[in-house]
């Protein structure tokens, strides 16, 4: 059974319970159904075809329960720091890890290589030279890399992506010409290309494309890798063909088809023997196991609108801020009214949920119908709260209490 959603997903009746379980004050909470999870990876684990790698972007949400609860369905984990480093090989110590990122400092190179990291994401030319400098004083340590390459992309896919990492002036990877010159400098038989082996090419080109989109993504990258491959005669083992795969904060029944990918992905692999893929999401795996549950401190009329003034806000979930959306929540009424004075209601048939910040911006859910009927002291529950929430948000502004963190089915 499901409780049905107002304006999102449908809630459990394991996080429905645990929610109306909580005291005022245990609120603003994160609750996260880790058997959703589960349950969400294994599926799309069974979409993918054999030789495609799954590999879980630790950022969109590096919570440890989490990356535990994902190690049976995933290949690996893609850190971009020396923190998530760290954090991730704690958390599942035998997980093969990737490292990426634009701005790898010296400190967290030399970790990564003690660290002996799966696969390697190289940023710029200058980068190969200071991983270089590294296993100089390290005669044994080999590192296999992958050249992460800004491809131009002949589609019009990327004009209308929340996020776009390629294709276009970024601070990310390498233009074709420089990966050209990258090759050459590994498979030259210089100094470099004996301790750094290049095993092929990593490009991550946007966050929020749908099937269609990404497979049409995917196989311009493997065929402009094959065809460096080609020019500078290594043997193309690996193509990451990054993560971005669109989640609906408008429409959460609306999910990737992870079916008809998995099949494109087959296809592209048919004409590519001996080639493994590898896929690096994060939002598409994690946003749907997770909610953010707090409750109404009042609701309020400004110039003929309602607004109900929830505990926290976007301090806590600063996805809708940062992608102009309202996120999708749940009402969970509490009929209990124990003060002698009206019960503060929204009478308009919608509100704009806000939370407790001293800014206009601190905005959760703007004019939603779902809000009809709203009191104060009732629960909302936002859904698809379950990455890039709390590990982006502006914690210490106002210096508000954090929430608590729960994890069901552990």
């Amino acid at each position: 059974m499901s409780h049905t959603p107002t304006t999102g997903a449908p809630v459990s009746d394991a996080v429905h319970r645990h929610v109306a379980s909580l005291a005022p004050d245990q609120l603003p909470a994160y609750v996260y159904d880790l058997a959703a999870l589960r349950e969400h990876a294994a599926a799309v684990r069974a979409a993918l075809p054999e030789r495609v790698e799954l590999y879980y972007a630790a950022k969109a949400n590096p919570d440890a329960p989490l990356l535990t609860a994902l190690r049976d369905a995933v290949d690996g984990y893609e850190v971009s720091s020396g923190g998530e480093l760290a954090h991730v090989r704690a958390a599942v110590p035998d997980a093969p890890l990737a490292f990426g990122g634009p701005g790898k400092t010296p400190a967290e190179i030399l970790a990564a290589v003690d660290a002996g990291v799966h696969r390697w994401h190289v940023e710029s030319e200058q980068e190969l030279h200071r991983l270089a400098a590294v296993l100089a004083e390290r005669p044994a340590a080999v590192v296999d890399v992958l050249l992460r390459v800004n491809l131009p992309v002949v589609t019009d896919a990327l004009d209308a992506v929340p996020l776009a990492m390629g294709g276009r002036p970024t601070p990310f990877g390498l233009d074709p010409d420089q990966a050209e010159e990258c090759a050459r400098l590994l498979t030259d038989g210089g100094p470099l290309g004996r301790r750094l082996r290049l095993r092929g090419v990593h490009a991550h080109l946007a966050s929020g494309l749908a099937a269609d989109e990404q497979l049409a993504v995917a196989e311009q990258i493997v065929t402009w890798s094959a065809e460096l491959a080609e020019r500078h005669g290594f043997p193309l083992a690996e193509v990451n063909v990054g993560g971005g795969m669109a989640v609906d904060y408008d429409d959460p029944a609306r999910r990737f088809d992870w079916t008809a990918f998995g099949e494109g992905l087959a296809k592209v692999l048919d004409a590519h023997p001996g080639l493994t893929l590898r896929i690096e999401p994060g939002r598409a795996l994690t946003a749907y196991c997770g909610w953010y549950a707090t409750e109404v401190l009042d609701v309020k009329r400004s110039h003929g609108e309602d607004f109900a003034v929830v505990r926290g806000g976007t301090h806590h979930l600063r996805t809708p801020a940062t992608r102009g959306h309202s996120q999708p929540f749940t009402v969970l009424p509490v009929d209990a009214w124990p003060h002698p004075w009206p019960r503060p209601a929204v009478t308009t048939g919608r509100a704009t949920l806000a939370g407790q910040l001293c800014t206009p911006k601190d905005v959760l859910a703007w004019a939603a119908d779902g809000a009809a009927g709203l009191r104060t002291a009732d629960r909302v529950l936002f859904a698809m709260a379950g990455a890039y929430g709390w590990n982006i948000s502006h914690h210490e502004f106002l210096m508000h209490p954090r929430p608590g963190f729960h994890y069901l089915g552990d």
